[in-house]
């Protein structure tokens, strides 16, 4: 038992960075630049539901929830979408991917090595995490989401907000 205690004693500092990495930030940051060029900042969206959804060209479900997720964008003013896709892929063959999968929100390309800090590092997509207008973290979402889910969730934590 003692060396089972002094083991784990002894892997603590090197497994410290793996649980840091996992840990849901209660007001997350976001910081990214967007296809386009333009900075995106989390915090300039205050007051409004964010849907930040991690996602892939090569995810059927990620390219099957983005006309949804860019409907929704378009028509609710009360709610903005940010795609971060996560993959390694160079701007220019994601701005022609884009082209032939167009959306209203957002995109920036995220790096896989270094993605941000505030929210945990997908382990599958899509993923998506929606942040309330006070700019807390709502709800985090493992797998495809629908405009209807991610509703229902305002509907409920919206009575909180």
């Amino acid at each position: 038992m003692k060396f089972l205690i002094a083991s784990l004693l002894l892997l603590a500092p090197m497994l410290a960075p793996l649980a840091a990495q996992t840990a849901l930030v209660p007001h997350p940051e976001l910081k990214v630049t967007t296809l386009d060029g333009k900075s995106y900042d989390l915090k300039d969206q205050r007051g409004h539901w964010v849907v930040v959804n991690y996602w892939a060209t090569w995810c059927p479900p990620c390219l099957r929830e983005m006309p949804e997720l860019s409907a929704m964008d378009a028509e609710r003013e009360d709610i903005s979408v940010i795609g971060l896709a996560f993959e390694e892929i160079e701007i220019a063959e994601m701005q022609a991917f884009i082209k032939e999968h167009p959306v209203v929100y957002p995109i920036a390309v995220v790096d896989v090595y270094n993605p941000p800090s505030a929210f945990d590092v997908p382990r599958g997509l899509p993923t998506t995490y929606l942040i309330a207008p006070d700019g807390s973290l709502a709800s985090r979402i493992m797998g495809p989401v629908t405009r209807g889910d991610i509703e229902k969730i305002i509907a409920r934590k919206g009575k909180k907000s």
